[in-house]
């Protein structure tokens, strides 16, 4: 795929709901309340706002900047920058690539307790119908031994609209998928949100969320968590936004762009914490315990939690189940949709096959794994290994090595950042090389460090070490190799191809010239 055939955005405004619709993940709506609430409540949104600004936006430039600048997916972007870093882009398409396979399981679980939620079908122990009758969860990880028909047929709904979403290209397909899901998510989830503040106990709820504990700013750990709520939330380090960012046309504001994109995500995330917290208060009151006894995150929250409050919700509670569901399930297909396109498109630039054969073949394979793997009796704990190590050790390990190799090894910040500001409203100034070149680095790194060594304190979730080190060590090592080795394949310059090495001098060139 030539830079001079590459697809582009119709709009602006299609650019940034797709990449609001990417951001806005399951993350948004279970990770962040429980994470503000631990960490001081309405104190973390401090560090939490430093966060956004001190590496999540610049991060979110960096990948535009990239992206824009050498019109094409991670590996072929990378490679135009310095060749040796093409490995840093296949490595961000291996992430891409697991993260899909198991992310779609849990949209599909969504579909179903949407339907389960008009009837309260779970019950009224909403753990055991989860694990035991719902999913058919193993008594511990092992070798496969039973296929979850009801598992297994809204995942192949769910791969069918994405595919179909791709195949229609990013004008007819991407944006306009995101120009109906994102206004319709915030359509609901404000519904949603509206109905939670009625609740008996919302305001015990929304108090415990916002209520400040001033002593948590001193405090190291919260400090963290802040920067990597922001850092997972934003969708930076997976290639996405280097893959939708090449989709621009020549003249877009990168840098406006990155701010409008990364305050519309940290605000749907303050009103998922309101929506929550609200509910959570409710959840509290009827049980007779304090918000700290019923405040989780996860699947905990998703699965086991809201169908226990829709259970006992006075008005309406299959609405509101059904709301919160259906919320769910749109903010998981925008993003699996913007996750699949960076491994179709990478595939693309590199094979030069076209959009309709590449999703067929690339994204046929993605579904064809998620389908036989996951609907299975260990199909939750290959995910919750997956996810965990993907995440710690792919995804924030990937993003710490892209900024110290673009920012020491490479020097090109100020290649990209005279880029970004060709064509943008608002200057990025000195700041933005101090975030990207001291704070973010630092930061990542104390986290790995950090999680290294809890890591080696004690297995994940008790695990046995055999299934850690082939569902967890393995896959997050594995897409390294992987993505070293198939960066040492020798690429094949075909017609109408851009030439690799003009690029790459290019991007030394400082002066901005040929831009």
């Amino acid at each position: 795929m030539s830079q001079q055939n590459r697809e582009q955005w119709g709009t602006r405004t299609g650019f940034l709901l797709a990449a609001i619709g990417s951001a806005i993940g399951l993350g948004n709506i279970w990770r962040f309340p429980y994470v503000a609430y631990d960490n001081g409540g309405g104190a973390f949104l401090i560090p939490y706002l430093v966060a956004l600004l001190t590496a999540g936006i610049p991060m979110l430039i960096l990948e535009y900047a990239i992206g824009h600048r050498f019109r094409a997916s991670p590996p072929a972007a990378f490679r135009r920058l310095s060749r040796p870093a093409e490995a840093l882009g296949w490595w961000q398409v291996g992430i891409c690539f697991v993260i899909s396979v198991y992310y779609a399981v849990i949209v599909a679980w969504a579909i179903r307790y949407a339907g389960f939620s008009i009837t309260q079908a779970w019950g009224e122990d909403t753990e055991a119908f989860l694990f035991g009758d719902f999913l058919q969860v193993a008594e511990a990880p092992g070798a496969i031994g039973g296929y979850n028909a009801g598992v297994a047929v809204p995942l192949i709904a769910v791969w069918a609209v994405v595919l179909v979403v791709l195949a229609l290209g990013v004008r007819r397909g991407i944006e306009w998928a995101n120009r109906i899901f994102i206004p319709l998510l915030t359509v609901l989830f404000l519904i949603l949100v509206v109905q939670s503040l009625f609740l008996d106990g919302a305001l015990a709820g929304l108090n415990a969320f916002f209520e400040p504990d001033w002593s948590a700013i001193t405090d190291g750990s919260v400090w963290v968590a802040a920067y990597g709520q922001i850092f997972f939330s934003l969708s930076v380090g997976f290639g996405i936004m280097i893959t939708y960012a090449s989709y621009l046309r020549r003249k877009s504001d990168l840098t406006g762009s990155a701010l409008v994109a990364g305050f519309a995500n940290s605000s749907f995330e303050l009103l998922a914490g309101i929506g929550v917290f609200a509910t959570l208060g409710f959840m509290a009151a009827a049980a007779g315990v304090p918000i700290s006894e019923v405040a989780t995150d996860g699947l905990g929250l998703a699965f086991v939690a809201f169908p226990q409050i829709i259970n006992n919700i006075p008005f309406a509670p299959g609405l509101f189940g059904l709301l919160f569901f259906v919320s769910l399930v749109i903010a998981g297909l925008t993003s699996l949709v913007s996750i699949v396109e960076v491994v179709i498109s990478s595939v693309r630039d590199r094979t030069g096959l076209g959009r309709m054969p590449a999703v067929l073949i690339v994204g046929g394979l993605i579904a064809v794994v998620s389908i036989v793997v996951f609907p299975t009796d260990q199909g939750l704990y290959l995910l919750d290994a997956a996810d965990h190590f993907i995440n710690q050790y792919g995804i924030a390990l990937a993003g710490l090595v892209i900024v110290v190799v673009v920012a020491w090894a490479l020097r090109r910040l100020p290649m990209l950042r005279q880029h970004a500001e060709s064509t943008s409203t608002v200057p990025l100034r000195v700041w933005w090389a101090i975030a990207l070149g001291v704070i973010t680095p630092v930061v990542l790194g104390w986290m790995m460090w950090d999680s290294l060594q809890a890591e080696f304190a004690q297995n994940y979730e008790d695990y046995p070490t055999w299934f850690l080190n082939s569902a967890g060590w393995g896959v997050a090592i594995g897409v390294i190799v992987i993505a070293v080795l198939v960066s040492l394949i020798p690429w094949k310059r075909r017609a109408g191809d851009a030439d690799d090495s003009n690029v790459t001098v290019a991007a030394v060139d400082d002066s901005g010239k040929g831009q």
